[in-house]
């Protein structure tokens, strides 16, 4: 199984990651949160791995931080929540506020989140409040320039359609300027205001 992995960043997209390490290109699927934070292409980078495994597949899952894989692997045992669903749920929230979420049992914050219904998000409480105790969530600043493709590729991957997207994003700059300055920021704004 590989549990790390380092390597120069060959292309990043809101959820892929290609590190090449020792000659092999990795596909690794990521968050929109750890693509935020990602190095530009061509430098080093590190990435914890969950590597799933099925009959079908093979998959890399890659995190910067180590409570982030920490917290994917414990949603993927939540009935319901595959590895796909659960990159949707880490692109949705920050880790800091999905673990706050969970232990505070904020169905309505769990809910906003593309592809979680009050029935899951009320799974995900039951299931993880207990189990995500010893989660230190120290929120952390990420500093990059987001592209408005890269926000609308996010936001087309998590199941939007594309014009609503860009209508979203428009609309999210219109109202404030300074969210086009980090990717993250554009991209929690643009979600927010979709589902308004």
């Amino acid at each position: 199984m590989i549990a790390h992995l380092r390597g120069k960043l060959l292309a990043k997209r809101p959820q892929q990651a290609i590190i090449e390490a020792g000659g092999v290109g990795y596909d690794v699927v990521i968050s929109v949160t750890t693509f935020s934070a990602l190095p530009p292409e061509g430098t080093e980078v590190a990435l914890f791995i969950h590597t799933h495994v099925r009959e079908d597949t093979l998959a890399l899952y890659g995190f910067l931080k180590p409570e982030e894989k920490r917290v994917f692997e414990r949603l993927i045992t939540v009935s319901g929540v595959g590895p796909k669903l659960a990159v949707t749920i880490q692109s949705g929230l920050s880790t800091e506020r999905l673990v706050g979420a969970i232990r505070g049992q904020d169905h309505a914050t769990l809910s906003q989140i593309p592809g979680i219904g009050k029935r899951l998000a009320e799974r995900l409480v039951v299931d993880l409040k207990d189990k995500l105790e010893d989660m230190a969530t120290a929120p952390r600043t990420v500093e990059t320039g987001p592209s408005t493709e890269d926000v609308l590729s996010a936001l087309v991957n998590l199941g939007y359609q594309r014009p609503l997207a860009q209508k979203a994003i428009a609309a999210a700059v219109a109202k404030d300027k300074t969210v086009s300055d980090n990717f993250e920021t554009l991209f929690r704004a643009a979600l927010a205001g979709m589902r308004n």
